[in-house]
């Protein structure tokens, strides 16, 4: 999971609920859109938090960027049935928080899960973007040993979506002993995330890790700029195969110094330079 690497706002960033067509939806945002918008999408068992540390420096190179809760996601809510987070709902979703930032076309950002949706939204109709960007996001689904995982994960849930605490807890166990301890306010923001989290969402979700098909042919034929950003180590889609599908999408690829699956988290400002960049190119095409 993504640990925000601040859980304060920047003192220019505002937290509040963008109202849309198909809901209110919990979003930071910062900045203004000297030079364009970005909307950024996170992960399985995410949220909008994840971005706090690129707000500023996204800010700073000129652009608004909104980073939003999904639909039962953290602080946004949600219905109590999994149909209600089809993958095409959620493309959906992005399609009208896109609409309601009203400030042209919009950067598209996905991390991981959030690049599957983010994919399926400009697959529905890319007109509103003005890239895209798929942060330690792959082709299809995640790799296999991470698969096994979150096929438990997704199993234990089914069974014990009333006693979110236990299936936690039980989740927590699997930390690596070597792994650096959360402080005491990390710790209580990662569980109470995700104790606000609707259960079938991550349901809905999980299984959509498991399942994705590759898409990229399809992907390839939309004449819109295209990123793939990421670590240099991966555990949900490896490197490796992020390359590949560089090439098959004919995108740029940025791999961020010092980061895993998290580049927005563990080196925001290198990140938030790379998408400045990017985003400036796509701007000028």
């Amino acid at each position: 999971m993504s640990k925000p690497p601040r859980l304060t706002l920047p003192s220019d960033a505002r937290a509040y609920r963008l109202p849309t067509a198909r809901g209110e939806f919990a979003v930071h945002e910062a900045g203004e859109p000297v030079r364009g918008t970005a909307l950024l999408v996170p992960g399985f068992t995410g949220s909008k938090e994840d971005f706090n540390g690129l707000l500023e420096p996204l800010a700073a190179h000129g652009y608004r960027v909104v980073a939003v809760d999904g639909r039962g996601q953290h602080e946004t809510p949600g219905p109590r049935e999994e149909s209600a987070y089809a993958l095409d709902e959620l493309a959906q979703d992005v399609l009208a928080q896109t609409a309601a930032l009203d400030g042209g076309p919009v950067h598209l950002v996905g991390h991981s899960l959030g690049g599957l949706i983010a994919r399926a939204a400009v697959l529905r109709d890319a007109a509103p973007f003005a890239s895209l960007t798929l942060m330690s996001s792959g082709p299809a689904a995640i790799a296999e040993e991470q698969r096994e995982r979150t096929k438990l994960l997704v199993a234990a849930l089914e069974v014990m979506r009333e006693d979110m605490a236990g299936v936690w807890t039980a989740m927590r166990s699997y930390d690596p002993e070597d792994a650096v301890p959360d402080t005491p306010e990390l710790a209580e923001f990662l569980r109470d995330r995700w104790m606000a989290t609707v259960p079938e969402q991550l349901i809905a979700t999980g299984r959509v890790l498991v399942s994705e098909p590759d898409r990229v042919a399809e992907l390839s034929g939309v004449d819109l700029p295209k990123l793939v950003l990421s670590g240099e180590v991966d555990y949900a889609w490896p490197v490796p195969l992020m390359d590949d599908m560089t090439r098959r999408l004919g995108a740029r690829r940025v791999v961020v110094p010092g980061a895993e699956h998290s580049p927005n988290a563990e080196n925001p400002q290198v990140t938030a330079d790379a998408l400045a960049a990017f985003w400036g190119a796509a701007d000028t095409r």
